[in-house]
């Protein structure tokens, strides 16, 4: 089975558990006590110089970056539709990786992290980017099933926890249909 080092409460650990979990792929789950230090231990250096979650293992592969698992799981195991091959296709998912690393990062992502966590970040700031994403994708979404395109694909997976999880951090989704309709797709 594929090794999968987490923190059961990171939106970014969940994209990878839920894509394993769509490939129907065998996964071991270790649990990362992030509060006791345990990620900055040697030993967990060693698998990620960075000190963070999520890292897999899958043989002699050892990755981390949430984006970096998905690409990497949709390449090796997944069907092709999960990362495009046509120049306009893998396009669209790259930019949804690229909203999933920065906007829902520092959006959704941010605001949850201050409200659950008490974390030292700017709530407001959070929210405002947060809003203004969602004011970009809603209509977006309008016009599609999927994030990018008519079928899912991992621009869905990375976008998904943060976004369905933004009402946590203080960010209502009730102003935006689409995306609320792309969630319970």
């Amino acid at each position: 089975p594929i090794r999968l080092h987490r923190s059961s409460l990171s939106g970014h650990c969940h994209r990878v558990q839920l894509f394993l979990s769509l490939l129907g792929l065998p996964v071991e789950l270790v649990e990362v006590d992030m509060r006791g230090g345990e990620n900055r231990r040697p030993a967990f250096l060693a698998l990620n110089p960075f000190g963070q979650v999520p890292i897999i293992e899958d043989g002699g592969t050892v990755l981390f970056d949430s984006n970096a698992i998905l690409v990497y799981l949709a390449k090796r195991y997944g069907d092709p539709s999960w990362l495009p091959e046509d120049p306009q296709g893998a396009a669209a998912v790259q930019r949804w990786l690229s909203l999933a690393a920065g906007p829902i990062a520092y959006g959704p992502a941010a605001a949850r992290l201050v409200t659950v966590f008490g974390a030292p970040l700017d709530h407001a700031s959070a929210v405002r980017i947060a809003q203004r994403l969602f004011d970009v994708i809603d209509p977006e979404l309008a016009a599609r099933q999927f994030a990018a395109g008519d079928r899912p694909t991992i621009a869905d997976v990375a976008a998904y926890a943060y976004i369905a999880h933004a009402p946590e951090g203080g960010v209502s989704l009730e102003p935006y249909p689409h995306v609320r309709a792309w969630l319970a797709r």
